[in-house]
């Protein structure tokens, strides 16, 4: 029998990812059968469930995909950035069901809550360490700790998202943006 490469499996396991992603944003957690995981990779389930163990740790893997991708952005730019991407390119965000799918099932499913609060501290740590760097270079109100920025920002990105996942996106939400990015700097006296 012939061995598969290493780079087949990664383009693989790719495909499985995308098609899922689709077929997650569509259907929702629930409503993404295995039938319609296979339409949407164009592959078996056994091609599927080769590379991940069951649907759960197929929506895991986006789910820790989309925070690491956050994560990279916030460490960076910040979490207001990774915002302003969501409102500058929709179309590169279609994990926003995604992300309204974990808040779901943190709410619902003690399991995925334990096993996401593993996975999901990546973005939490990258705006932690961000915000920390702000404040020591000034840049950010030091009259706060730092837990309770990170707290109002994690509450804006929700309701960013769900206001984005229903389809009532609005024409001021950068302006909004604008505010809450405001009001966490630092606030300049005049002399």
């Amino acid at each position: 029998m012939p061995k598969v490469s290493e780079d087949h499996l990664l383009a693989r396991r790719r495909q499985i990812l995308d098609g899922a992603r689709r077929c997650f944003a569509e259907f929702g957690y629930e409503g993404a059968t295995v039938r319609r995981l296979e339409d949407a990779t164009a592959l078996s389930r056994g091609a599927i469930f080769h590379h991940f163990k069951d649907k759960d740790g197929l929506f895991l893997a986006l789910a820790q995909e989309d925070a690491t991708r956050m994560a990279d952005v916030a460490a960076e730019q910040g979490l207001v950035q990774v915002m302003r991407d969501m409102l500058a390119q929709p179309d590169q965000f279609d994990w926003l069901a995604t992300r309204v799918e974990i808040s779901r099932r943190l709410r619902t499913d003690p399991a995925f809550a334990k096993e996401w609060s593993r996975r999901g501290e990546e973005l939490t740590e990258a705006t932690v360490a961000r915000l920390e760097r702000q404040k020591e270079a000034g840049r950010l109100r030091d009259d706060l700790p730092t837990d309770v920025l990170v707290g109002y920002l994690d509450l804006v990105l929700d309701g960013l998202i769900a206001r984005i996942a229903s389809g009532h996106g609005g024409e001021n939400l950068s302006a909004v943006l604008d505010l809450v990015e405001e009001s966490v700097r630092a606030q300049r006296t005049s002399d």
